[in-house]
């Protein structure tokens, strides 16, 4: 019993700290929003019915996570934004193995899953462009 309701705990905070992190991404183009807020509707949905219930509700969900969350798709512009903003990142650590050949085959492969996945697993939702 103690065990559960400590993952309980765990999973509200991760959910909080996912959230915060998220929102930061709204303002902040360095940072994805939709990852955070996806992260945030899982530790909410593992740890209270009423925090995901919370979770759903605010126009920030719904701008950038509803059609995912229900349609398993994105809008164009979502995709674009978050494939550039992993880009990005994952450029500078690139530019920073310059003496690790094999990181830098690990990064390679990890950008090519991730342009495979946003660009043929997930959908792009119809008659959206943000």
């Amino acid at each position: 019993m103690r065990h559960k309701r400590m993952m309980k705990i765990f999973w509200i905070i991760l959910g909080f700290v996912c959230f915060g992190t998220g929102t930061l991404g709204v303002v902040l183009p360095v940072l994805p929003t939709v990852p955070f807020y996806m992260g945030t509707a899982f530790c909410f949905a593992k740890s209270s019915e009423k925090l995901y219930a919370w979770f759903k509700n605010p126009a920030l969900y719904k701008k950038h996570l509803e059609s995912f969350v229900e349609e398993r798709s994105l809008s164009a512009g979502a995709k674009i934004c978050i494939f550039g903003t992993v880009t990005a990142l994952m450029m500078i650590g690139f530019l920073f193995m310059k003496n690790a050949p094999a990181g830098r085959i690990c990064l390679t492969a990890v950008w090519v899953w991730h342009f495979w996945y946003f660009f043929v697993r997930i959908k792009t939702a119809k008659g959206t462009v943000s």
